[in-house]
């Protein structure tokens, strides 16, 4: 395996002149202001839908009761007489309405938290563009390797988990279903992206989009390791989205990848992808992979099991070595 050096410092470009900033500060100061009041009012809906789910669970409670009681009854006596079979009937119809209120009341609240945290990365993004940071997300060159880790961490322990209607099929960008062939990565999301190191290989790096052009097809982004703001411009087969959504394993193995399957993995405390192979896919919502990874200076070519989240494990573009 190639050795686990991280990219180093870049030099930082020119500042622009004094006058375009002070643009810039204000449109940035603006967008917080607008991102902030967008999230309280959305933090309020979300606190409402919580109460209504609450209430409805509340509601369904006193059904679900009858139906235990019911079920007693029906042993006690030792017959299932037609009287029981209206009534069961009758409590399951009402349980299941129940059920389907409180199930579209939390898809509700699942798409205000997205909508909150969409909201958040744009304000990120939005105080980088003013100058503004809090304690979460200090600038770049002052961030300490141990808050880039935890932040890296907290980032794949809170990706969504897709969480499908009855006979959706998992979307693109769902564990290891690829991005449709023309998706278009955002600002500020993060990609496993293609580079020249130091010492002239490439590597797969996790990075920061920052813009793209549609006319020349090229991504811009940042390493997210790097202290200085020197960027990559990156044609679109050098990048890698990473996914949006974890994949339920329970509920959706197809969207997991498989078994001895080739991946690219981020190797623990680095901000490096490597060449890979499944060990095992998770098996639970909350599980990580286990790979291995490719390294020669094992007599089998790879690594002791390493566990690696959902959202750091993307497809190898690259031909598995002979």
């Amino acid at each position: 395996m190639e050795s686990l050096s991280l990219p180093g410092s870049r030099t930082r470009p020119n500042q622009p002149d004094s006058k375009p900033k002070i643009k810039l500060l204000n449109r940035g100061s603006m967008a917080l202001v607008s991102a902030d009041t967008k999230i309280a009012e959305l933090l309020n809906e979300l606190h409402q839908l919580i109460k209504q789910t609450q209430e409805e669970r509340s509601r369904s409670e006193h059904n679900l009761l009858n139906i235990q009681k019911t079920h007693e009854r029906m042993q006690t006596e030792n017959k299932t007489s037609p009287y029981y079979r209206t009534k069961l009937r009758g409590l399951y119809t009402t349980a299941k309405a129940d059920a389907e209120a409180e199930c579209s009341i939390l898809r509700h609240a699942l798409d205000k938290i997205a909508e909150i945290k969409s909201l958040l990365e744009e304000r990120r993004i939005a105080a980088r563009m003013a100058g503004v940071y809090n304690d979460s997300d200090p600038p770049r060159k002052t961030m300490r390797r141990g808050v880039l880790m935890t932040l890296l961490q907290q980032s794949a322990m809170t990706l969504p988990l897709w969480i499908g209607k009855p006979g959706e099929s998992p979307p693109p960008l769902c564990g290891a279903m690829p991005a449709s062939s023309d998706y278009v990565a955002k600002q500020g999301d993060k990609v496993a992206a293609r580079v020249k190191a130091v010492d002239g290989d490439e590597q797969w790096i996790l990075a920061e989009v920052v813009s793209y052009n549609h006319s020349t097809n090229k991504y811009e982004v940042d390493d997210i390791d790097e202290e200085g703001k020197e960027r990559h411009t990156l044609s679109r087969r050098r990048i890698i989205p990473l996914p949006q959504w974890k994949a339920n394993p329970e509920t959706d193995p197809e969207a997991l990848f498989s078994k001895d399957q080739l991946v690219l993995a981020l190797y623990p405390q680095t901000t490096c992808f490597y060449r890979a192979l499944i060990h095992n896919p998770p098996h639970r919502p909350q599980d990580d992979y286990s790979v291995l990874f490719e390294d020669t200076s094992y007599a089998d070519g790879y690594s002791p099991p390493l566990n690696v989240a959902q959202r750091y494990v993307v497809a190898c573009k690259e031909n598995k070595k002979k």
